[in-house]
Order: structure tokens, then sequence, then C-alpha cells
């Protein structure tokens, strides 16, 4: 008898991904504007989180790190779950963040980074042709998001908010 795999709960930051397999457990603290991305295949157990903070790198010059960005970090952590057996029609996505932190300011300030941050995660899970399961975006309060290996659940701790499971 093989001794059980220690849980391990593995950290993103801003701007980057993880991908892992179960029993793992993958969480993402302080997502404010940026919107959390969970891929989950059901079958074999593997999934990955994304943490977005901006959704379009075509209006930058100089992109070092695709995985802040929407319409490249998607592509870029579906690419890594397929080398690790995932099939994309199987994948299950959820997505968490997207609040608007900076209410009172002039809207043309804040340019709804939270509001384009969903939207255009919406659009590439779409053109990809990923189903999104659940979502818990808007709001103007900060989350923690963790994604459950075992289960494909998503778990959202918002401060002054019960924990909700999507």
């Amino acid at each position: 008898m093989q001794p059980a795999k220690a849980l391990r709960e593995i950290q993103v930051g801003i701007a980057d991904y993880k991908v892992a397999a179960a029993p793992n457990k993958i969480i993402t603290l302080g997502l404010g504007s940026c919107v959390g991305v969970t891929l989950y295949d059901p079958k074999i157990k593997v999934g990955g989180l994304l943490h977005i903070m901006l959704p379009d790198s075509t209006q930058f010059k100089n992109v070092n790190k695709p995985a802040k960005f929407a319409d490249l970090g998607i592509p870029l952590i579906l690419e890594e779950l397929e080398r690790k057996g995932a099939v994309k029609t199987r994948l299950q996505a959820k997505l968490a963040g997207g609040a608007q932190m900076f209410s009172g300011m002039d809207k043309k300030f804040i340019l709804n980074i939270g509001q384009r941050n969903a939207e255009m995660t919406r659009k590439i899970l779409k053109s990809l042709g990923i189903k999104i399961l659940a979502e818990e975006l808007g709001g103007n309060r900060g989350r923690t998001m963790i994604l459950d290996l075992n289960s494909g659940v998503v778990t959202i701790r918002t401060i002054g908010s019960p924990i909700k499971e999507i």
C-alpha cells in the first residue's frame, strides 16, 4: 500500500498562475479588481488558478509577464493544463474578483478595471469554448479564492461575509 500524498496549499501571486493535481489546493489572496480564474478537469483532477491584473496586453509595449493579462494568461494556463493531460472540452471555469475597489472616485479615472477584467475573461473563455460554471464577481471588497483539486470546489472568502463555495 502506498502512503497517502501530502496535501499542499500552493500559493499564486498577483499576475501569476499555478497548475497542480489532487489532493492539493491552489490559493490566491487579494483579488480586488483582479480576476481569479480556475480551470478544472474533473476526470483527472488537474486544475489551475490564474490571477489576472489587466484585461488586454495589446495596450502595452513591453509585456514581460503574460499571466498579468486575461488575453495572454488564459491561453498560457490552458496550454500547461493540456500538457498535464487535461482536455479542453472537460474544463470547468470559475471566476472571482473584479471588484470596484475605489468607490467615490471619478469613473474616468478608474476605468472600471474590475469590470473590464471580468468582461475580457468571459470573452477569452468563450472564444476557447470553455464553459463558466460559476462566478463571484463585482462588489467592492477583496476576496481570497481557493481551488480544491480533489473536488473542483472553489471556496471564496470575503471580509465581512460568510465563506462561500462555488
